[in-house]
């Protein structure tokens, strides 16, 4: 089993990562709708969705809603937080390599770097492919992944925290063109370890994707708050069309 069917669906993925508010989510989802001409009432696909934080963003704003997900225990999450907000979101349990539609949505979002899993070339290719045969012709697929050349410059080797009673040790490391995190949880003497790995795709890697799949790239930016790209940015947020028919 690959690391994240495994992780991403074990209760203790939550104290690592449930840190996370939903800031970031609502300066992304607002980049988006101010660049993009997707209205109010338009489909849109979150790939990678996790505990729904942008699918609520984007139902919130009037927006019909699905979200994708490999982690059962995150979709069901997503699920009650929806619900609790009296919004409607429709949550699927799927692989982001198989298609879930075809020519349905207006707007596939894949964002916070839900990709970059896979090891081959064309498993991402796959996953991309499932992208654009689920958005219409014309319509977009944005992606917001980490900046490549930052992550190498600027990770931080190691750090921990204790959430909840458990001590939280993370490592990080570059292997070849990966970046690797080891992650050691101890709680009451017991231990329980993880690595993640995700691919340094850097934004050569998502141009030649993309002409290969057929997106072209019509905004690129650094940062959630719009600023241009850079090797030096954060992030790298790419915002590309489906060709039209």
């Amino acid at each position: 089993m690959a690391w994240y069917e495994e992780w991403f669906n074990d209760e203790k993925h939550e104290l690592v990562y449930g840190h996370r508010d939903d800031e970031d989510a609502e300066r992304l989802v607002s980049l988006i709708l101010s660049t993009l001409d997707v209205k109010p009432g338009g489909r849109v696909l979150d790939v990678g969705c996790g505990r729904g934080r942008h699918a609520r963003m984007f139902a919130r704003r009037g927006y019909e809603v699905t979200g994708l997900d490999l982690a059962e225990r995150a979709l069901d999450a997503a699920s009650r937080q929806a619900a609790d907000e009296g919004l409607d979101i429709t949550f699927l349990h799927g692989d982001m390599r198989k298609p879930v539609a075809e020519d349905a949505f207006d707007l596939v979002v894949n964002l916070f770097t839900a990709f970059g899993y896979f090891h081959e070339r064309a498993e991402h290719i796959r996953a991309l492919i499932a992208m654009v045969t689920a958005v219409r012709p014309g319509g977009f697929v944005v992606q917001d992944f980490m900046n490549a050349e930052h992550v190498r410059r600027k990770f931080v080797p190691a750090d921990e925290k204790t959430v909840g009673g458990v001590h939280i040790l993370q490592e990080r490391r570059v292997t070849g063109n990966r970046i690797e995190k080891t992650i050691t949880l101890r709680q009451n003497g017991d231990r329980h370890v993880v690595t993640e790995s995700v691919e340094l795709l850097n934004r050569e890697d998502f141009e030649s994707f993309y002409r290969e799949v057929g997106l072209h790239c019509e905004h690129m930016f650094g940062d959630y708050a719009g600023g241009a790209w850079t090797p030096d940015s954060p992030r790298l947020i790419l915002m590309s069309r489906r060709k039209p028919v």
